[in-house]
């Protein structure tokens, strides 16, 4: 992208900001950003200290998880295009139908979304905390050891930016 996928504005807000508005749209009892830029701040986002910063998403859903006050806690990439509070509804929704899996994950175009799932800290943090002090540093490395449930979300909603180009004329 060439620049902070958190802080490029789509339609004038900061893509970060829009998946925290998703969230707390969806009615997520707390919302916080981990590491991120202090400009967030300016927007009333939380910001979390990142407990591994610089070593990838791994290390972020760690810290997500180890902070959060709730036991299923919903981790979103900041970079989607068009986040969606019925997206997160429906990933919360099969988190709880699935006889308390340790995490699920949507399915776009047969690619799991590792980066927006829905993750039990319970089950979840102690088995990822130790895969990542291994030297793990994939999600879906560390998570081959979990019960994860992965469903088909054709749905909007999870859909990111990984290039300049997707961001059509709103970014």
């Amino acid at each position: 992208m060439g620049r902070d996928k958190a802080l490029v504005e789509i339609d004038g807000r900061p893509m970060a900001v829009r998946v925290a508005d998703a969230l707390e749209g969806a009615g997520a009892a707390e919302v916080f950003c981990v590491g991120g830029d202090a400009a967030l701040a300016s927007y009333g986002v939380r910001l979390l200290a990142d407990d591994y910063p610089g070593e990838g998403p791994l290390g972020g859903l760690v810290t997500a998880l180890r902070h959060a006050a709730h036991d299923l806690v919903v981790v979103l990439a900041c970079d989607l295009l068009d986040p969606s509070s019925a997206a997160v509804r429906r990933l919360v929704g099969e988190a709880r139908d699935r006889h308390r899996r340790a995490a699920v994950v949507p399915v776009i175009a047969e690619r799991p979304q590792w980066l927006h799932g829905a993750w039990r800290r319970d089950s979840c943090l102690a088995p990822l905390r130790t895969a990542f002090d291994d030297g793990e540093r994939s999600i879906h490395g560390a998570a081959a050891v979990l019960d994860v449930r992965f469903v088909d979300d054709t749905g909007p909603g999870f859909e990111d930016a990984d290039a300049p180009e997707d961001l059509g004329d709103g970014g």
